[in-house]
């Protein structure tokens, strides 16, 4: 396989924002979704209003997201969508909970733990996403990034469950007792992605991979008590392949010299977060071999 693209500024504002997206040379076609996690209530590394608003509205996208399988404030549409507008993604477009009316279930075709994949029902209806995720860490998967946002991200409630039991229960309440090896549930979220992509690809869809690599805490976005960041802005990286753009941003973690990274790479490795590279790239999904394209040396 060839190297992927990945396209790279060290600036963090709406306008490189869209430079980067801009450097893509693609033209998103129809109804546009934008997957973002709109942050659990309390947490604070969420992307902001003030920086993915002007994009999303140029774009006429629609913010996209499903409802949570733990207890909190977005286990529910009309709880979570007042969620997303105290943080202010209402203010500049709509917000769709895709699985507010239901779920679609699309085929996961070569799965060591998954049978399927259970998305929001809304989903269906875009002709373009938009892949936009935060790097950080998580207390579960070691980090978020792309691979994560549309795995655990698109899947429905019933869907979260499924993925984080590893194929054993599609019930909320229950996939916090299930029983799992950590390596199992990593790869489970790499069949949920590929399995998304697949979908995609099979349906003439179009989707693009950004993520915004600031606030960076060895919490992700779901977590109301999230910590504060552990390190230095990293910029923005944005790629056609999902597996390149994640291996990017592990790269750079791995590569600062900021004191506080080998905190945040604790925490990846801890839950054997970089596995879900290897894996994800043995199922077709993208490749790690990647060229570097730095755009503000253009």
């Amino acid at each position: 396989m060839n190297k992927a693209k990945v396209y790279f500024t060290k600036t963090i504002t709406p306008e490189s924002l869209q430079k980067v997206y801009d450097a893509l040379g693609v033209t998103l076609n129809g109804k546009i979704g934008v997957k973002v996690s709109t942050g659990e209530a309390g947490s604070k590394g969420y992307l902001k209003a003030n920086l993915i608003g002007p994009f999303v509205k140029k774009l006429n996208g629609t913010i996209i997201e499903c409802n949570t399988a733990y207890p909190g404030a977005r286990n529910n549409a009309e709880e979570h969508l007042k969620v997303a507008a105290n943080h202010g993604f209402t203010n500049f477009a709509d917000v769709d909970i895709m699985d507010a009316d239901g779920e679609l279930e699309i085929p996961v075709k070569n799965g060591k733990h998954l049978k399927f994949d259970l998305v929001g029902k809304n989903f269906a209806n875009y002709d373009s996403i938009i892949n936009l995720a935060h790097g950080k860490g998580h207390a579960m998967g070691g980090f978020g990034a792309n691979l994560k946002n549309q795995s655990i991200g698109i899947a429905s409630r019933n869907g979260k469950a499924y993925i984080h039991s590893c194929g054993k229960t599609k019930s909320p309440r229950l996939c916090w007792m299930t029983k799992y090896q950590q390596i199992d549930f990593i790869e489970s979220m790499a069949e949920a992605a590929t399995a998304v992509a697949d979908y995609i690809k099979d349906n003439n869809k179009q989707i693009v991979y950004i993520t915004v690599m600031n606030a960076l805490s060895v919490d992700c976005d779901c977590d109301a008590n999230q910590g504060d960041p552990v390190m230095t802005d990293l910029g923005i990286v944005a790629s056609l392949d999902p597996v390149a753009n994640d291996q990017a941003f592990i790269d750079m973690v791995w590569n600062s010299d900021d004191p506080g990274a080998k905190e945040l790479q604790a925490r990846i490795d801890r839950q054997e977060g970089r596995e879900i590279l290897p894996y994800a790239e043995s199922l077709g999904l993208g490749t790690r071999e990647y060229e570097l394209i730095n755009i503000d040396e253009e």
